[in-house]
């Protein structure tokens, strides 16, 4: 997949696919049972959710591709990237076990 970003230069595609992904994984797999926890019907949580990933999806393309600069990817060292990394993968993790508590206790 080749994205270019508003200038032309072509971006990597991978950040935008993982948060595309994480945000369809959280998004219709909690968004429809907390919609009808809610009252609403099967189908307009499912509509919800659908409609809020694609809302997310867009956020993400315009941030990361449309707008980005690759010239400016080495300014920020591969340590602290990989650091940040290892600290994001316990708060997704904790994120999905704060999600899905109130569906077992419940």
């Amino acid at each position: 997949m080749r994205l270019r970003n508003r200038h032309g230069s072509h971006v990597d595609p991978v950040p935008f696919v993982v948060v595309t992904g994480l945000t369809f994984m959280i998004l219709l797999s909690f968004g429809p049972l907390y919609g009808q926890a809610l009252g609403l019907s099967l189908e307009t949580a499912i509509a919800l959710s659908g409609a809020l990933f694609a809302v997310a999806s867009v956020v993400a393309f315009h941030r990361q591709v449309w707008t980005a600069r690759p010239e400016t990817i080495g300014a920020v060292p591969s340590a602290v990237r990989a650091e940040r990394l290892f600290y994001l993968i316990p708060i997704l993790t904790a994120l999905i076990v704060a999600l899905a508590v109130p569906l077992v206790v419940g």
